[in-house]
């Protein structure tokens, strides 16, 4: 009789831990909510900072995030233009600030 409660017991945990999968453990980060002020990343200002290595990155900040993504030519090599020195920012890139925070510096 003990066995049999046992393995009732044991029946219940694992069909419950099933569905314990199904629920969602905090909100999904894997994309940007667009809250305040934007529809998409294409409103934004973007400018290129030039990596270490002399290669450009995309750029942008919008007073609450900043973005950046390496540049590909179209047959996906980094494109290393010289545009400016490595480390070095070039672009408008901070004019994308939010009109709610803006950008404070």
């Amino acid at each position: 009789m003990k066995l049999a409660k046992l393995a009732l017991a044991l029946g219940t945990v694992a069909a419950l831990s099933a569905c314990a999968t199904d629920v969602p453990i905090g909100p999904d980060k894997s994309k940007d909510l667009n809250l305040i002020d934007r529809d998409d990343l294409s409103q934004l200002k973007w400018g290129v900072w030039v990596d270490p290595d002399g290669c450009d990155n995309w750029i942008a900040d919008d007073g609450v995030e900043g973005y950046l993504a390496r540049r590909y030519d179209r047959y996906g090599k980094p494109v290393c233009s010289g545009v400016a020195p490595p480390t070095v920012a070039s672009g408008n890139f901070k004019q994308g600030s939010t009109s709610v925070i803006g950008d404070p510096l």
